[in-house]
């Protein structure tokens, strides 16, 4: 067996399926969303070929670089938000009571779709009967702001049903990497006179940091690229003051029937989370890993 094992030709024959599904839903579509970005085409009529010329247009269009501003500020804030996820993860790995009921109550709108969730913020957020606005006029604030209508409310508003969202996720990856950490380290740093908040600090951080880097490029790549919710829930408006990168190429694309366009914005967006993810890797590289066992 061994022997069949360590035969080049059979080692390729069982990565060949695996090879050629990555090939084909994900660098082929690639490819393909690059060529179509040198194309001018309503996709329907036949394809003009007119070369970089949506490229040039992209680099000069002002509503798209002010979504890609708008997919930043979330990058950023989701990134921020990281720090929250963590600390409670701290707080619920301490074998605090009711740690297991507050875990799964965090994972629960994990299990909603992204358009239930956009549906409930949306009552949440309404000027008139939300709970919100309601619950600040029995405060005494009149006239509480419309939340999704404000240019410069409404994307820290969108990105709170975002935050809550994804809570459950990034605190069970924190927690399980947290629970993953020998006892005995713990237990000698206590019988040394560690408080909880050096053990926390100067253990527990530091042993997690390699899960804290890959937390960072989920939470950037996949704010770059996030859609649905915003989609749902503004659909980029007021006057494009919540339109994102992913909003924008759907908006030309399928809206605008300008597929080339839209392509165009589309192979952007990739190279954006290819270049973000590079930097952070470099900004996070460290020569030293600390291990345990």
């Amino acid at each position: 067996m061994d022997k069949v094992m360590s035969n080049k030709w059979v080692i390729a024959l069982y990565v060949l399926p695996s090879l050629l599904l990555i090939i084909g839903i994900i660098y082929i579509p690639i490819v393909l969303t690059g060529y179509y970005g040198m194309m001018e085409w309503d996709g329907v009529s036949a394809m003009t070929f007119i070369g970089l010329e949506n490229y040039t247009t992209l680099f000069n269009d002002g509503a798209f670089w002010s979504s890609v501003s708008h997919s930043f500020l979330f990058a950023v804030l989701s990134t921020l938000s990281l720090g929250v996820y963590l600390l409670v993860a701290l707080v619920l790995s301490g074998n605090i009571k009711g740690a297991n009921l507050l875990r799964k109550i965090y994972l629960i709108p994990m299990l909603l779709s992204s358009v239930a969730i956009a549906q409930l913020w949306l009552k949440i957020y309404h000027p008139t009967n939300g709970i919100l606005n309601s619950a600040l006029e029995s405060l005494g604030i009149q006239d509480p702001p419309a939340w999704l209508a404000e240019p410069s409310l409404v994307l820290y508003a969108l990105f709170v049903p975002i935050l809550w969202q994804f809570a459950g996720f990034y605190i069970l990856i924190y927690y399980a990497a947290l629970k993953n950490i020998p006892t005995t380290l713990i237990e000698a740093a206590r019988i040394d006179g560690a408080t909880p908040w050096q053990i926390a600090f100067k253990i527990k951080l530091p042993l997690i940091a390699e899960v804290f880097k890959v937390t960072i490029v989920l939470a950037v790549v996949g704010s770059l690229k996030y859609f649905d919710l915003i989609y749902v829930m503004t659909d980029g408006g007021p006057n494009g003051a919540s339109e994102v990168m992913a909003s924008y190429m759907y908006h030309k694309a399928f809206r605008g029937f300008d597929f080339g366009y839209g392509s165009a914005i589309g192979f952007f967006l990739l190279v954006i989370c290819l270049v973000a993810t590079w930097i952070i890797r470099r900004m996070t590289a460290s020569k030293d890993n600390i291990q345990y066992s």
